[in-house]
C-alpha cells in the first residue's frame, strides 16, 4: 500500500474511498453492463410487472438480517 495512504487515519481513508467511488459512479460508460447483466435485469423488471411486488425497504430487510445472526 502507498505510505502516504498508510500514514491516513482510517476514517480518512474510508472517505478517500468513498469519493474514488463516487467519481466511478458518476462515469456511467466506464463500466457498461454484460448481456447477462441486462438479461437478467430484464427478468426482474418482468417479474415486477407481473406481481407488482415492490419488495421491502433496505433498512427493513437489514434489520431482519441483523436479527437473524
Amino acid at each position: 500500500m502507498n505510505a502516504k495512504l498508510q500514514d491516513l487515519p482510517v476514517e480518512e481513508r474510508i472517505k478517500v474511498v468513498e469519493d474514488l467511488w463516487d467519481s466511478i459512479a458518476l462515469d456511467q460508460k466506464a463500466l457498461p453492463i454484460t448481456d447477462a447483466q441486462k438479461a437478467e435485469l430484464d427478468r426482474r423488471l418482468d417479474a415486477y410487472e407481473i406481481d407488482k411486488n415492490a419488495g421491502r425497504l433496505a433498512t427493513v430487510a437489514v434489520a431482519d438480517i441483523l436479527q437473524k445472526i
